[in-house]
This record gives C-alpha cells, structure tokens and sequence, in this order.
C-alpha cells in the first residue's frame, strides 16, 4: 500500500511539480524516515495530556539537531529553541493527540490502542486528525533548519503541544510561561492536514478561519407527575421545546446574516417512563461563532431564552432554567496580515498556483489561536495541506464516493503527499522569514 500511495505522489507532483532546490532536496530525502516516524505515531496514538511517548520522542529528535529543549511545558508540551543570531524570532507548533476513536482503516500500522479516558469509558485510541503528520513534518522541519543555519538567522522556537483536541494545551502552555520563559514569537505558524482538499494541495485564507467554540448545558427544570394528569405538572419536556424552537430565532433573526453563527441542539436528556412527566430535562449546546460579539450575543440569548420561555410557561422563580457555560471553550483562529498573503505568495511561487487554493473559513475549533491572542502584535497563520489521494478525490468529485471526514476512524491521508508537502512549506517559509 505505501509503494502505491508512493507512486501515486510521485505522479501528481510530477503534473504540478515543486521547485528544485535545497529545501525541496532536503525535504525528500528525509522523507523514508519521516514516514517511518509517522507510521510509528500512527500505531502509538496518546490521548490529550497524556502525550509523553509522542513527547518524548520529539525532544530527542530537537535534541539531536541542536536545539535547546525543554519537556513538560503546560503538562506533555515541548519546547525546542534554536537560537542562531540576531534576528525575529519564529514559532512553529504541532499538536500531538490522538482521540477517542476506534481505527477502522485497515492500514497495516493501524492503532490497536485502547484505554480508559478520563471520564471512565473504554475506547479504541487513533490519529483520526492527522495529528501524526503534524508530528511527523514537525520532525522534517526541525531537520532541515537545523542544517541550514547558514541561511538564515534569528531565533525558532519549535513547540510540540499538548491536548488540542480537547482545548486545553495552548492555554496550558501560556500558563506555564511559553511567553516568559522562552523567547516571545514576532510570528507562529502552523499546519493542519485536509480531508477536503486532494493530497499535496495548500489552502490559505486570510482573517478568521476557525471558530470559537462553546459547550453550553442547559438544565429545564418542571414539576412532575402522572402522565394522565398533566395539569397538575409543569412539563419540562414541552417548555425545552419551546426553548429549542426559540433559539432558532438567534441566528435566523438576532445575528447580522453577513455574521457566520451556529446554534446547535445536540442532545435531550429527559423522562424516564410513557406516563410520567419527569422534573428535569437536560438539554447539550453547541455554540459557533467568529467575532467575540457574535459569540457573547449567543451565550446571552440562550440565557434570556430560557428564561423567557420559563416565565411564559408560568414556572416560579426557584425552577427558572439553569445555563452553565463548561470549560474548555475554544477561541476563534485569525490569519493575519500581511504575514498570511506573504505564505500565500511565496507557497504560489514554489509549488505552483495549481497547488495552492483559498479555502473557506470552518466552523470547526482549534487552539491555535490562542497564541495570537495571547499578544496581537505576533503575525501568525495556519494553513492546510490536502491529505485525499487523488483517485479518491476524483471520484468524490464524480459523485461516486464519500469522502471519510476528519476524526472519522476511515481518515488515512496520504501521508507521504501531506508530511513531504508540509515539510518544505514550514522550512521554506522559516528561511523567508528568517532570511539574512
């Protein structure tokens, strides 16, 4: 299978090919060994927080390469510093967990991996994000700067972080002094893999392009009693219909239609038996937006919602609705400029305009954001690098297959196109920042 998708990128780069030059040359010939790391990640997934195999294993390559290295930074994180004169200074992250998902894509290095997570369930575990490829390029990257310290100067900060799946390692990391302790970035950069665009294609967007994220609960309370008898009950399994017909109103009718938001009931929790009116009723809320006003007028009109309909359906003042906020919000993404059109540019001139496409933003959340928030004044940008080989993309395209999505156990990009491709992104675009 890897002979094959080996071929297969040798024949699409070949339509569009690459420059030939030192980073392309380097990056190629690392590429068997990083496929071997990538395959070794791949088999060995860690959840989040609990990355120290992974961790491990890319301090030691750091290590190797010269880098000044710093382990258990905001938990598992690293911290790889090169410093190599006067000079900006650059940061470059990959996240390394896996999730709680059980492998279904017949690679023969497939994760056989199974765990008890933290909340107490039984799980297979699996790089179902391609976080294994962001390791993996991240290793390529630290190779290749490293033995061309000749063409650039400055400072690379390289930092491999913890729990992005579950929003809590960028934040843990700044706590922890990423900021203080190590040099403070003037740029970050980073990559994430693709299962929307075909293997070895980078897509960019200026602006916002990952969106905050929130978990709300909502608990409707009621007083309960014998299905035969609902007036003398107050139902809460009707007043959370309501409260779900209602907060459809805060997207179609409260939020500017230029202003992306989401809304999303995902699960009801209420009743136990067909004749009896429960007291309570659990409702679970996604909450997605851009703007941090788009996001505070969400949170704000789920709380007034609830209320109101509470209110209306003549509930007392010690049974109005309870919201709770959870922990582990999610911050939205913003690609700055000029930093992200000069990528853009410099991407267009060395792997060819076919090969790099503007991409829409997402309503999906990630961490990475949180680096640019922490100071605004650092010009930061991720970008994607297409993982679906190119014979299932044309068929997708055709109408006759399915695409398997991120964190589906089907996702196997094809990793060869993603690391090589991502490799030679992050080294060129460290040597044009850093550039003497």
């Amino acid at each position: 299978m890897l002979r094959t998708l080996l071929l297969a990128t040798v024949i699409a780069m070949t339509a569009s090919p690459a420059s030939a030059d030192s980073v392309h040359d380097a990056t190629q010939r690392e590429l068997p060994a990083l496929l071997e790391f990538y395959r070794d990640f791949h088999a060995n997934p860690e959840l989040g927080l609990h990355e120290t195999r992974s961790a491990k294993i890319l301090a030691d390559e750091a290590r190797k390469a010269g880098f000044e290295v710093t382990e258990g930074v905001g938990g598992t994180g690293v911290v790889a510093v090169l410093r190599n004169g006067a000079g900006p200074t650059l940061l470059i992250r990959a996240d390394m967990d896996g999730l709680p998902v059980t492998e279904e894509t017949g690679l023969p290095f497939a994760s056989k991996v199974r765990v008890t997570t933290d909340e107490g369930i039984d799980s297979g575990v699996m790089h179902a994000c391609g976080h294994d490829t962001h390791m993996a390029s991240w290793i390529g990257t630290v190779r290749n700067l490293a033995a061309m310290k000749s063409q650039w100067h400055g400072t690379l900060v390289m930092i491999a972080q913890p729990a992005e799946e579950i929003s809590k390692g960028a934040l843990a990391m700044l706590q922890d002094g990423l900021f203080t302790r190590f040099p403070k970035p003037d740029y970050a950069m980073a990559f994430h893999d693709s299962a929307s665009l075909p293997a070895g294609t980078i897509g960019m967007k200026p602006g916002f392009v990952l969106a905050n994220v929130d978990s709300v609960d909502l608990v409707v309370k009621g007083v309960g009693g014998h299905g035969a008898y609902p007036h003398t009950t107050k139902d809460p399994i009707v007043l959370a219909a309501r409260i779900v017909t209602t907060l459809q109103t805060l997207v179609s009718r409260e939020t500017d239609p230029q202003d992306a938001a989401v809304v999303t009931v995902g699960a009801i929790h209420g009743g136990s038996k067909h004749n009896i009116i429960s007291n309570e009723v659990t409702m679970l809320i996604t909450v997605r937006s851009y703007s941090p006003e788009v996001r505070q007028h969400l949170l704000d009109g789920i709380a007034r919602i609830a209320k109101g309909e509470a209110v209306a359906a003549g509930m007392p003042d010690d049974l109005m609705p309870v919201v709770t906020v959870r922990g582990g919000s999610t911050p939205s993404t913003f690609n700055t400029e000029p930093f992200t059109g000069r990528l853009t540019g410099l991407f267009e001139k060395r792997f060819g305009k076919d090969r790099v496409t503007t991409v829409a933003a997402s309503m999906a959340g990630e961490d990475f954001g949180r680096y640019w928030l922490a100071d605004k004044s650092i010009q930061s940008s991720i970008f994607w690098v297409g993982g679906v080989p190119r014979d299932q993309w044309n068929e997708s395209v055709a109408g006759k297959r399915a695409l398997p999505s991120l964190h589906s156990p089907f996702w196997a990009p094809q990793a060869d196109a993603v690391i090589g491709t991502a490799t030679e992104a992050m080294t060129a675009a460290a040597l044009d920042v850093l550039r003497k």
